[in-house]
């Protein structure tokens, strides 16, 4: 089978979409399909262009699978004015570019105007391919959740969001909450949803000793270390953060808060927290040190906006609940990320936008080494048993597979099946 991947982030981008669709390329061609991946520039989480790669268009061959690159706008902030204007760019890109031949092509969402632009240009042809989306995160919550648009616009969003699912063959979604809203909000039938959750992209490992991999990383042997990893964005809300190290200031300094990563809201944390002492910013780590950084730290932290409880699932849970470390979230009760770290058994909850709980919460658990290590064993048995890339590459293969026939089917008996779609 011939199977295309469209999306915005691709390697070498290490943290958010980017690892799952590069999992999916690599997993799939090793099976023996024919995978090509159609993608933009790597910029993310710096949002910024990596200065590695140059020119307008790049082909190139990425760990076996042929990736096709085209550059587009890159915003130095994430209005939504921007965020369409970037996709809006590479959209653009995609569709006056040949397209590899292809039975299925899948388009990764988050980047909903640039799907919605290669639909109809496919939608277009006499002869198409399957057309399935895979979503990682729900726009039309995302803007709700985080305050970015309100009234009609965020109802523009839905609808749009709502006509290019249900115009897909086949949706993907990584969640089944994000079913329960793709089916009763969006209208999407049921019969075109399919739940297939991320895996942990990281290759399997036992955990390290955490002296050892805090002498890795020059961290003191003593402190109470609480780490953030992953990108600094609007709904991750890690003002919180900057604060519960304020608190920790203010009592003595019991708990060090490091941010690790990258994102667009990283500058505006860095000077909001410019007096704090418990509070350390550390840029994004290659893969061994960023292993290191996950094992050294007391706690791992998953911090959202109080209002954020349907958009997404953090993709840190994946490489958090196999690390050796029990997860501290900040996030609202009966969100998903609360769900999610309920199933795997590997944290605590406290209320999101609350930094003297999360001061409190990181503190017992560092005074309870016992408990906090059956969370994180708890964690690490959860992705073993879940979490496997094995076992998302043959529900993936399923879908693609389901997809395929269905479009087939429907095209064999379609009036004037030969003359149109």
């Amino acid at each position: 089978m011939r199977v295309t991947l469209i999306g915005l982030n691709y390697k070498p981008e290490v943290t958010g979409i980017a690892p799952y669709t590069a999992d999916a390329a690599e997993g799939l061609t090793e099976r023996g399909y024919d995978v090509h991946v159609v993608t933009g520039f790597p910029h993310y989480p710096q949002w910024i262009a990596d200065p590695r790669y140059a020119g307008s268009t790049i082909t190139e061959v990425v760990d076996g699978v042929p990736v096709v690159r085209h550059r587009h706008y890159v915003p130095d902030s994430m209005t939504v004015t921007q965020r369409t204007h970037l996709e809006m760019s590479f959209g653009s890109k995609v569709v006056r570019s040949h397209l590899p031949s292809a039975d299925v092509v899948v388009c990764v969402s988050p980047a909903l105007v640039s799907t919605g632009l290669i639909f109809a240009r496919l939608k277009a042809q006499l002869i198409r391919p399957a057309l399935g989306v895979w979503v990682q995160d729900l726009y039309s919550r995302g803007v709700i959740e985080t305050g970015t648009l309100h009234g009609p616009s965020a109802t523009a969003t839905s609808n749009l969001e709502s006509g290019i699912l249900r115009a897909a063959d086949g949706v993907a979604v990584i969640h089944r909450r994000f079913a329960g809203h793709a089916i009763d909000h969006l209208g999407v039938a049921e019969h075109k949803v399919s739940i297939i959750p991320n895996w942990t992209h990281m290759p399997a490992a036992p955990p390290m000793d955490r002296d050892h991999a805090r002498d890795l990383l020059g961290w003191s042997r003593t402190d109470v270390i609480a780490l953030h990893a992953g990108n600094m964005g609007l709904k991750q809300g890690l003002e919180n953060v900057v604060d519960a190290a304020r608190e920790s200031d203010r009592l003595g300094g019991p708990v060090k808060f490091v941010l690790m990563g990258d994102g667009n809201q990283r500058e505006h944390l860095e000077d909001r927290g410019k007096d704090v002492r418990s509070l350390t910013f550390v840029r994004s780590l290659p893969e061994k040190e960023f292993r290191a950084a996950l094992a050294a730290a007391d706690v791992l932290l998953v911090n959202e906006l109080p209002e954020v409880a349907e958009m997404s699932v953090p993709s840190k849970l994946t490489s958090y609940f196999g690390s050796g470390s029990p997860v501290v979230a900040a996030t609202a009760a009966g969100s998903v990320t609360d769900q999610e770290i309920r199933a795997a058994g590997a944290g605590i909850r406290v209320d999101p936008a609350q930094p003297a709980a999360l001061v409190r919460a990181v503190a017992e658990l560092a005074a309870h080494p016992e408990y906090a290590d059956t969370l994180a064993q708890s964690g690490f048995e959860y992705v073993r048993r879940s979490m496997s890339r094995e076992v998302a590459i043959d529900r993936l293969e399923t879908w693609l597979q389901q997809l395929s026939r269905a479009h087939r089917n429907r095209f064999r008996t379609a009036p004037n099946a030969g003359l149109g779609v």
